[in-house]
């Protein structure tokens, strides 16, 4: 089935609004700059997540996966410990939380060694959810990589860690 007789045929280089298609942009010298590759990398992996998610009515964000991996793997973890664990301030934090919390994935109670702090832990429903969010992960994972071999993704998460810990 063809384009409909009274709209133009489209410039492969241009969108329908005649600006330069995505692919066709000169990006001067950002190909050559890692953070771009990595951002736009970020993005496509995020994008996946997402979509994978969605597919299976399930809402988590990337970041939500793996603070209830650390709380899972971690009993007790205090909130502060967990922020530095996630790289984030408290303020970031805190809504997170409130917000699984609200889903009924996970608890705060008063630590038993500090009354200051609250240690964190996963539900009965939030490890149940957890069993489930990861065979999604295990298959998104499994999507994005398969351009590459095993031995591939262990070297380049290998080096997106050394990159990771030069810049700290």
């Amino acid at each position: 089935m063809g384009r409909p007789p009274t709209m133009p045929a489209e410039d492969p280089g241009t969108k329908a609004d005649g600006k330069p298609a995505a692919r066709d942009l000169d990006r001067g010298l950002l190909p050559s700059l890692m953070g771009y590759a990595l951002r736009r990398t970020q993005s496509a992996v995020f994008a996946d997540f997402a979509a994978t998610f969605a597919a299976a009515g399930e809402a988590l964000t990337p970041g939500e996966f793996g603070l209830l991996v650390l709380v899972d793997r971690n009993a007790g973890l205090s909130q502060m410990a967990l922020a530095r664990a996630l790289g984030i301030d408290r303020s970031t934090l805190v809504p997170i939380l409130d917000r699984l919390q609200g889903r009924g994935l996970l608890v705060r109670r008063r630590s038993p060694t500090d009354g200051r702090t609250h240690a964190l832990a996963l539900t009965p429903v939030g490890a149940k959810a957890l069993a489930r969010f990861a065979k999604l992960v295990r298959a998104h994972e499994a999507r994005i990589a398969s351009a590459l071999s095993t031995a591939e993704t262990r070297t380049l998460i290998e080096l997106l860690e050394k990159v990771r810990a030069s810049s700290l």
